[in-house]
Order: C-alpha cells, then structure tokens, then sequence
C-alpha cells in the first residue's frame, strides 16, 4: 500500500475541479489523475453524486481538489512556485499554464481557474541570498521591472559590476 503525506495541498473549484486537475496533469512530467470520487450524500454544495473530490499528482507530489460550489475564490496568499533548472522550463511551464490565464509581475501568474503560479529559476535562491545585498538588490529590482522571469537579464544584474 502507497504511503500517505502528511500534508496534501486541497484546492476547492466552484464547478471545475477534474477539469483543473486534468490541465494541470497534463503540463508537468510524472503527473496523472489517481482518482475521481463523486460524494455519495446529499452536501450544502449539491446532492449526492454532484460534488466530487479529485485525487491527483503533479510532478510526483500528491494534490486533492473539490468540485462544490462557489465559496472563496483564489488569491495570492496561497500560490505554487514552481522551480525551473533553464530558460526553455521557464518558457514552457510560463506558456502552458498561462493558456486562458493572465500574466502577473515578478514571474507570477494566475491560471484559467484562478490559480496563482510563480514560474522561478531555480538560481534566483543563491541570488536573493546572497551575502553582497548590494548584488541581491540589483536581483530584486530586475525581477521587478520584469513580467516572466529571464535568467539570463537576472544573471547580468547579478554579475553587473563584478
């Protein structure tokens, strides 16, 4: 029997969830939907059947969602980052789950669900943490002034003046 995380990140969707679950798994390697489970009791989200909780991995880490009705929409207080190794990841995982969303600042976006993503080098870290804050600044002021993150625009801030 597979081992259960602890902690298992549960989006709810208004009306959407397989549908999101399916977009998402459809992105990212070692994805796929595990199980689709309509709630077999009559719930404030709806009678038996038209509630559903999906069970789904992206990228190897287990998600959980809820079809149930409307009830908080998403926001920027939860987002996922995902860490990307080159510019071609970056460029890749930007475009796709970007389709039917919208573009945000600093690598940020939302998705067609409303889902907010951080598409971030996997360089920025050693960047920002840099103990010359005066290269970390530079770093930070580029991401600013920049929509989609590009690694290379971020390195020459870094490396401006070394």
């Amino acid at each position: 029997m597979p081992t259960v995380p602890k902690i298992v990140p549960h989006l709810w969707y208004a009306n959407e969830a397989e549908e999101a679950a399916r977009f998402y798994t459809s992105i990212f390697p070692n994805s796929h939907i595990d199980r689709v489970t309509p709630v077999p009791a009559d719930t404030p989200s709806g009678p038996a059947g038209s509630v559903k909780v999906v069970e789904f991995t992206i990228a190897g880490q287990p998600f959980m969602a809820i079809t149930a009705g409307p009830l908080d929409p998403f926001n920027h207080a939860i987002s996922f980052c995902v860490m990307c190794d080159d510019q071609a990841e970056i460029d890749t995982y930007w475009t796709a789950l970007l389709n039917g969303g919208s573009p945000e600042q600093c690598g940020w976006l939302r998705d067609r669900y409303g889902v907010s993503w951080q598409i971030v080098p996997t360089v920025l870290g050693g960047m920002m943490a840099d103990p010359d804050r005066t290269r970390a600044k530079r770093v930070a002021e580029a991401i600013l002034k920049m929509v989609k993150l590009d690694i290379a625009d971020l390195q020459a801030a870094y490396s401006k003046g070394a």
